[in-house]
């Protein structure tokens, strides 16, 4: 995830829950932070008042310290209030990695979307998947080193470490469905780019909207091709997804994100990752005008900070990410490979 400037935001409540409390965002909607072992050290939890409970928006990482948050807060600010149902965006493990825990110590029934759940699964039973002989070729086609190529097929072993079993059963959520909880409707929104089919939640009567990481306020979220999907276009869904959040949601709206400060301002901060992945298309489209160039070559030119094997695995996806779009949209060409490397052009 990149940093980058916001304009025309404000940020209601300047400062974040300390660990093991809550702040009430609006009425019956609570925040809290569960900690995260990654540069980006924390996600966003938010706990909707639901009869004589609470619902649960996403969980965290599946690891102690985030068992040890989460039994914090249930003895703590929810005492005497049960987990309700659990709901969770996507499945990235610091957002579904304690699913399977909660379900197994509260009994709390798992709501997620098909892909997510199933996403979970696929990578939980076959972590190493990635690593067939297939996968490795497109990473070291488009320009990888062998040891970056290692790094980016084995994934799937950290992410086996991060989240718990999942539950057997779940119920399905789909965008366009309306959920009632603690007597208000929430309308689910779905958007593509970070992850498929990630939900997001629209409660107009409160005024607020569970972005997930569809829309953070000062980072921009990963959006990434694979090499199970190595001509996908995640960066036109994720544009495309700004542009339906931009026209679908008030502008005074709340709005509450998987990582970082809630904020206001979401149309202008649409505007403003939209205007940041135009950017970046732009640096491509330039740095080509010199020469054929492969993805992995293309890194230090949307990268320019020096990137150790791990970070550089996911740069290499994202600026993967633009090179399709750009594809997409003729902006680009595949040039006539060299030494067995694919390269890019200028499209004609």
């Amino acid at each position: 995830m990149h940093a980058t400037d916001t304009h025309e935001l404000s940020f209601p409540f300047p400062e974040p829950p300390a660990p093991g409390q809550v702040i009430e965002v609006a009425p019956g909607v609570l925040w809290a932070r569960i900690p995260l072992p990654f540069r980006l050290n924390h996600v966003n939890i938010y706990l909707i008042e639901d009869g004589d409970g609470f619902a649960v928006i996403d969980t965290g990482i599946g690891d102690e310290a985030t068992k040890a948050a989460w039994l914090a807060l249930t003895s703590g600010p929810l005492a005497g209030r049960r987990l309700t149902r659990l709901f969770v965006t996507h499945f990235h493990p610091d957002h579904i990695g304690l699913a399977g825990w909660l379900h197994e110590h509260f009994g709390t029934p798992l709501l997620t979307s098909q892909t997510s759940y199933l996403g979970c699964l696929n990578i939980s039973l076959s972590p190493g998947a990635s690593e067939a002989p297939v996968y490795r070729e497109f990473y070291l086609r488009h320009g990888l080193s062998p040891e970056v190529t290692e790094v980016v097929s084995t994934l799937g072993h950290g992410y086996l470490k991060q989240v718990s079993p999942l539950p057997p059963t779940f119920t399905r959520v789909v965008a366009g469905d309306v959920l009632r909880i603690g007597g208000r409707e929430f309308a689910v929104l779905s958007g593509d780019g970070h992850a498929p089919e990630q939900l997001m939640f629209h409660c107009a009567e409160a005024g607020i909207f569970l972005a997930a990481d569809q829309v953070l306020a000062k980072i921009t979220p990963n959006i990434s091709v694979w090499a199970v999907d190595p001509e996908g276009d995640p960066l036109g869904l994720y544009l495309r997804s700004l542009r339906q959040l931009s026209v679908a949601i008030p502008p005074d709206t709340l709005i509450l994100p998987g990582h970082q400060l809630p904020f206001r301002g979401l149309q202008a901060r649409c505007a403003e990752l939209a205007a940041h992945h135009a950017d970046r298309c732009r640096l491509i489209a330039e740095a080509v005008t010199h020469g054929p160039h492969s993805v992995a070559e293309l890194v230090p030119v949307m990268f320019t900070r020096p990137l150790d094997p791990h970070q550089l695995s996911f740069a290499f996806s994202e600026v993967f990410a633009h090179v399709n779009a750009m594809l997409r949209l003729g902006e680009l060409q595949w040039a006539a490979p060299q030494a067995g490397i694919m390269r890019v052009e200028p499209g004609r």
